[in-house]
């Protein structure tokens, strides 16, 4: 995982050479920012600043300078700046012997947890033609703050993502039918009770009356007649189409020992209808009839100006308004699921005679890890297929810190569906937890219909440096990575708030509300805090000993730590 660094340089005097010619450079012309130095993504970084004093450079002297960071055990070099006197041919940065100059360099440096004990330094190779002179290498800057890597250790409690059921008790249904009347006439015919979409209704109705698990809600009814004729005259051929269809309906009812609302109303003119069996039919002018639609609005003259089209009208005539002569029945019923009791019930039973939906579903019930996989096991043994059991058995396993049984089952789970948005989201989740930042962003970018997708992105952003981003990715969590982003943030309240509600708080939540109270200069809060923290998770006494947040209260940490 790379992290990120941050410089700042103190006073001190540099001479270039034994010889007094070259003069000296001394530290408190260049400035750091920021200070302290700080890791952010994995980096060391740092902008430093620095005035050449007149009469400084040299005519012709080349000065190289590399900023190198000094740890027990090993030292890193960042990318060199050379600068060059007047009379230096070359393609180094020139500075005027008798004005100076000011200069910006950036430093980067990849960081390990040894740099926590650090200085920075900068090197020197001044050289006149091919001759250089030995310069010791002057400190600048001191200690990294690796708050930002406590990212890596947070992340080890986010959430896994569990792959939803889509169980729903109650689920809305409707079964449609059609009455067709002739031209004019309002009487039901026997040949349109033997329709397949009225056996359909009927059947229906019957299931109904028979099953406990559906219910009938209303039924409605809507007549039409088509829009030819008179107003008048349809309007009352309409209500008639309604009362004679709604009559076959009660029976239909009565005959099944059914009661419910039926629901009536008809239309006079039905050009809606009219309009959409034009738009859908291969009627050769139907851009005309559709037009005159559209331009009267009127329906008398409508109707009228369609007539004057007697091609077309004998097309509408044969065509669509043998449709519009009509009658629809809609029974409206739900369908109503296994209760909650049913489930559990029926999975101690014989779970083979549930859904995967109502396995998943069930699983959620359960209020102990244990019970969960139970339910999950049985889930891909009856539903091998399923991706969603799989991942939610790895989620179980990566919450009790299983990564071995995890990445099993997520390897199964992926293998079935490559999209699973649950699957890709642990994964990286376990991708960020070895500070694996490409592999965890690669694989979150197909996780984000997961229910944690936004904790692992806020993980993610916290692992890069992107500390704002990632407190309002957190914004809604209440986890150390959470907490994490908002002190990095600066946003104290909030990190203090997210503290407070975490629900199982653990060693590394009482190490940041440490470092909030030291940031906050809360002597008594750094103590108890870090107290709580040790006696949890005896290791990190020996992170707080080199902790630069707490170097304000060296005489506090001297004191928990029994020093």
């Amino acid at each position: 995982m790379k992290k990120t660094l941050i410089f700042s340089l103190v006073a001190g005097t540099v001479v270039l050479s034994a010889c007094s010619k070259f003069g000296p450079l001394s530290a408190d012309n260049v400035t750091v920012t920021p200070t302290p130095l700080e890791v952010a993504g994995g980096e060391v970084s740092a902008t430093i600043s620095a005035t050449f004093p007149q009469k400084y450079m040299k005519k012709k002297v080349t000065l190289e300078v590399t900023p190198v960071l000094k740890y027990e055990g090993g030292e890193v070099t960042s990318e060199s700046t050379t600068f060059q006197g007047e009379k230096v041919q070359g393609n180094a940065t020139t500075v005027s012997y008798a004005v100076g100059g000011n200069y910006t360099m950036r430093a980067t440096f990849p960081y390990t947890s040894a740099m926590q004990k650090s200085d920075l330094y900068l090197r020197l190779d001044p050289r006149k033609g091919s001759k250089h002179y030995k310069v010791p290498d002057v400190k600048v800057g001191y200690g990294v703050i690796a708050t930002g890597e406590l990212a890596q250790a947070t992340v080890q409690t986010a959430n896994a993502a569990t792959a939803p059921d889509a169980y729903q008790r109650i689920i809305r249904e409707k079964q449609e039918a059609q009455i067709k009347y002739l031209v004019n006439q309002a009487n039901v015919r026997a040949s349109e009770l033997n329709t397949n979409s009225i056996k359909d209704f009927v059947k229906i109705l019957k299931e109904i009356s028979a099953n406990q698990a559906l219910q009938l809600k209303n039924i409605e009814v809507s007549a039409y007649a088509s829009p030819e004729g008179r107003f008048d005259f349809n309007e009352k051929l309409a209500e008639k189409r309604q009362n004679s269809s709604s009559e076959y309906v009660n029976k239909q009812l009565k005959d099944n020992k059914l009661r419910t609302d039926v629901d009536t109303r008809y239309t006079a003119e039905d050009w809606e209808g009219f309009q959409q069996l034009v738009s859908e039919s291969n009627i050769q002018d139907k851009e005309v009839i559709l037009r005159v639609l559209s331009m009267y609005k009127d329906p008398a003259e409508r109707e009228q100006q369609i007539r004057n089209m007697s091609v077309v009208y004998d097309e509408l005539a044969e065509a669509v308004l043998p449709e519009l002569r009509r009658a629809r029945l809609i029974a409206n019923y739900e369908v109503i699921g296994r209760s909650d009791t049913e489930i559990v019930q029926q999975f101690q039973q014989d779970a083979s005679k549930l859904s995967i939906e109502e396995i998943l579903y069930g699983a959620a019930l359960q209020r102990t890890p244990e019970q969960k996989k139970t339910w999950y096991e049985r889930a891909t043994q009856l539903f091998p297929n399923d991706a969603r059991a799989y991942n939610n058995l790895a989620s179980l396993a990566m919450n009790a810190g299983n990564e071995a049984t995890a990445q099993s089952f997520l390897q199964k789970a992926r293998s079935i569906d490559p999209n699973n948005a649950a699957a890709a989201t642990n994964q990286a989740l376990i991708a960020l937890a070895h500070g694996h930042i490409e592999e965890a962003e690669a694989a979150l970018a197909k996780g984000g219909s997961a229910d944690t997708y936004n904790e692992v992105l806020g993980n993610l952003n916290l692992a890069k440096g992107n500390y704002a981003a990632a407190a309002a990715n957190l914004a809604d969590s209440y986890t150390n990575s959470a907490a994490l982003a908002h002190i990095l943030n600066k946003d104290y309240a909030a990190a203090a708030a997210t503290l407070a509600g975490i629900d199982v708080p653990d060693a590394y939540t009482a190490y940041l509300s440490a470092i909030l109270a030291a940031r906050q200069s809360d002597a008594d809060g750094v103590v108890s805090h870090l107290q709580d923290a040790i006696r949890q998770d005896a290791t990190l006494a020996k992170r707080a000993a080199n902790d630069l947040e707490f170097v304000q209260f060296a005489a506090q940490i001297a004191q928990v730590l029994g020093q």
